[in-house]
């Protein structure tokens, strides 16, 4: 008993030390660090990129409409041509000697046709004369027509093997520049077979492929941007001029062609690599967040943290998305631009936790600035 007053004070500062550690590891307790970022995209997170080449609106395929043997190309891909310039030349040997045997068949016919003649004006006054019977009279008259159409048919295939020997030169039907060339001279082609591939002068398009399941939000005449990948600081105007009907058996899309306006198809060059920006439907202006800032609350639904500039401490908020992206998803509502959101490490945070915002680089985001600034 002695001991009592003692064995109290002890008590005493045993109580208040355990007080003391206590204190001190709450209070030492440091904010995790958390990469925050401001919700990005705006107008922007609502535009779909499509990748495509700039093309020519007309392109045509350029074939002999005779076969033979190619013994001149004069020009190359790239080269410039005009309408009526001779760009290549099948041997003429052949067709030059069709052309002549129908010559010759013209004017044996021709030489027919004059003796018919002859026979039926000679026998027409000796039917008047009562010499020769009318019967014999109708049989010359009859001769002289089939050797008339026999001439006309002369002429016609004349026309036809001096035309053929013509089609041996290859003629380009309109200003433009060789996209491609197919064939070299030695080489036999047959008639039709595709020899150059002109890309005429005027309009340019950009040609894109469009998915399978949105292709029904696409339309013709539909407003798009455009914009080179060589000139990424500047996009032009354009719209969809057709989509095809058939989606392509390999790639499984729907070929459609951008139209360019006059500046812009001043400003590129064939198979210059483009982006074409359509605007998404239903989400107008819809802003972004990366992937990793998304969470599952603890009620099943899909939420974000946003730390307080106040004091760094975060809170759980729901939020609405659009569809994913590869990398990132549009929020449609429960946040504002200027909102601080964990972007990474969600996971490990709870509740009121109090966190350090840093950037990528992890550097230290000094939010009570920016609610100065505001």
């Amino acid at each position: 008993m002695r001991n009592t007053p003692w064995n109290a004070v002890s008590l005493l500062l045993l109580t208040t030390a355990l007080a003391a550690c206590g204190g001190n590891k709450q209070a030492g307790e440091t904010p995790r660090p958390a990469l925050v970022v401001h919700p990005g995209g705006g107008a922007e997170a609502a535009l779909s990129a499509y990748a495509g080449e700039v093309r020519a609106r007309r392109e045509s395929a350029l074939s002999f409409r005779v076969g033979g043997n190619l013994t001149r190309r004069d020009v190359d891909v790239g080269d410039r041509v005009r309408q009526g310039q001779v760009l290549a030349m099948l041997d003429p040997g052949d067709l030059t000697l069709q052309a002549q045997a129908a010559q010759a068949q013209l004017a044996a016919a021709e030489a027919d046709l004059a003796r018919a003649r002859d026979d039926r004006d000679r026998f027409a006054k000796l039917v008047e004369q009562q010499v020769v019977s009318r019967s014999a009279f109708d049989a010359q008259v009859a001769a002289f027509k089939a050797a008339e159409g026999q001439a006309r048919a002369a002429r016609a295939q004349m026309d036809v093997a001096r035309n053929q020997a013509a089609y041996s030169q290859l003629r380009a039907p309109r200003d433009g520049v060789i996209a491609s060339r197919q064939v070299e001279a030695g080489q036999v082609v047959a008639a039709g077979q595709t020899v150059f591939t002109l890309a005429a002068d005027g309009g340019r398009e950009v040609a894109i492929g469009l998915p399978e399941n949105r292709i029904r939000q696409f339309s013709p005449g539909q407003a798009v941007m455009v914009e080179l990948w060589n000139a990424p600081d500047r996009r032009w105007p354009g719209s969809i001029r057709e989509i095809s009907p058939a989606a392509d058996p390999q790639t499984r899309t729907y070929a459609a062609r951008v139209d360019l306006p006059g500046d812009a198809a001043q400003a590129v060059e064939l198979g210059q690599s483009a982006r074409v920006y359509v605007q998404d439907n239903g989400i107008k202006a819809a802003l972004k967040l990366p992937l990793s800032a998304v969470q599952r609350g603890p009620d099943g639904n899909t939420s974000v943290w946003v730390v307080d500039p106040a004091d760094g401490k975060v809170a759980l908020r729901p939020v609405r998305l659009g569809p994913y992206g590869e990398t990132d998803v549009p929020v449609l509502a429960g946040i504002k631009a200027d909102d601080w959101v964990v972007a990474g490490g969600g996971h490990l945070l709870r509740e009121g936790q109090a966190v350090t915002p840093v950037d990528r680089d992890n550097r230290p985001v000094p939010l009570r600035a920016a609610v100065a600034k505001r």
